[in-house]
């Protein structure tokens, strides 16, 4: 039990889990450096908790057969553990999923466009398990959800930073690669033979109770910004639905909302505070932020895009990109640095100032910030990069 307890716990330090030492170690045992290694390893929790109970029996501190209680122990967290790995695998046959469309962004990104299941029902900013067997018919792996309740379709926007998700972006990256037979194009793009892709879910996040605020911050950082994209496509779908329900009661002849329902969508106004390191990062939301700005008529959502490998706007070393952007956005409406409808900025956010801002706007109002921890934010070597545009 000891030798197997050292094994998991060596293999799950960072150096390892991480694979800070693959370069370092010899051929053969480069594979020790990894996430893989780390997720098998753990699972030799079974053989030692048999081995617990063997040690436990024959124990000679007591002959008696119910004074030997390890198993007693733990038979309540086995159980547990057994129900979940089976609910997870009834949930997931009965919820198929079919790999509608994958497209591979800049900065190693994946997104995949699935099948929605007929009562898969989920909130924004909600997550749910990944499962691909063509990778590892074991391994489960959380992904915020993309998509908004009222679309028919699930989404994921997956970056490959270990083992699991690099293989995931290379299975699909492989499907994609392949030249479509000859014949009609569209019925060529609907034949491609993705993967197999399982899901359970969703989960709850601490996000998905934004609506419960008038105003919402939401802060997003790189691939962090998964759940906040979900979050203001719902509001302006909420919104525009609650518009559109005033105008048919208008028609009606009344105005007055239905007495005895509560409303539980109280948000009127958002920020959104994008914060990248690359530019090629705008590429994964590009299509969802155009539809945004496209569709926010009264201004509802205020989006904000930051790329903190530029210097800051008002440096010298920044102020020619920052007057072409500026040119380009008033004539076209078109930001030359993100390529969305979405001005972009440069370096960080003040934060300082953000939230003061939001405070005198909205003065007395229930103000609720969802992000993950802004130290994750840190300071990083500055580029100048040429913005494709032509001139």
């Amino acid at each position: 039990m000891v030798l197997l307890m050292a094994i998991a716990f060596t293999l799950a330090l960072p150096w390892f889990r991480r694979g800070k030492l693959e370069k370092q170690l010899p051929g053969p045992l480069k594979k020790l450096a990894s996430f893989n290694a780390f997720w098998y390893t753990h699972h030799l929790f079974v053989i030692v908790y048999i081995l617990l109970i063997v040690h436990g029996y024959y124990v000679y501190l007591s002959k008696e057969w119910y004074k030997k209680t390890t198993w007693m122990y733990l038979a309540v967290p086995v159980a547990l553990y057994a129900c979940e790995r089976l609910i997870r695998a009834f949930r997931s046959s009965i919820k198929t999923v079919r790999v509608i469309k994958a497209a591979a962004y800049a900065g190693n990104v994946l997104n995949l466009l699935m099948s929605r299941p007929k009562n898969f029902k989920y909130k924004s900013g909600q997550y749910m398990f990944v499962n691909c067997p063509a990778v590892s018919p074991f391994e489960w792996h959380p992904f915020s959800i993309t998509s908004a309740p009222q679309d028919d379709y699930l989404s994921v926007h997956i970056k490959s930073l270990g083992d699991w998700t690099k293989a995931l972006k290379g299975v699909f990256s492989e499907v994609t690669s392949k030249p479509p037979p000859v014949g009609d194009m569209l019925q060529s793009a609907k034949s491609i033979d993705f993967p197999k892709i399982m899901i359970d879910g969703p989960y709850g996040a601490p996000a998905q109770d934004y609506k419960k605020y008038e105003v919402v911050l939401l802060v997003g950082l790189g691939i962090g910004a998964t759940p906040m994209i979900s979050i203001i496509k719902d509001i302006i779908n909420n919104m525009m639905a609650k518009e559109q329900a005033q105008l048919n009661q208008m028609e009606k002849g009344s105005q007055q909302e239905p007495q005895g329902k509560k409303e539980t969508f109280k948000t009127r106004r958002a920020y959104f505070y994008w914060v990248t390191r690359e530019q090629g990062s705008y590429d994964w939301f590009k299509n969802i932020m155009n539809e945004i700005a496209e569709r926010d008529k009264n201004k509802i959502i205020e989006l904000h895009n930051y790329c903190t490998s530029v210097y800051e706007e008002d440096d010298a070393r920044s102020a020619l990109i920052h007057m072409l952007q500026s040119l380009n956005h008033s004539n076209n409406g078109l930001d030359i640095v993100s390529g969305t409808r979405v001005m972009s900025h440069f370096a960080k956010p003040n934060w300082e100032n953000v939230y003061k801002q939001i405070a005198m706007d909205h003065p007395g109002s229930n103000v609720g910030k969802f992000s993950p921890s802004l130290s994750h934010i840190k300071p990083s070597s500055k580029c100048i990069f040429i913005p494709n545009v032509p001139l």
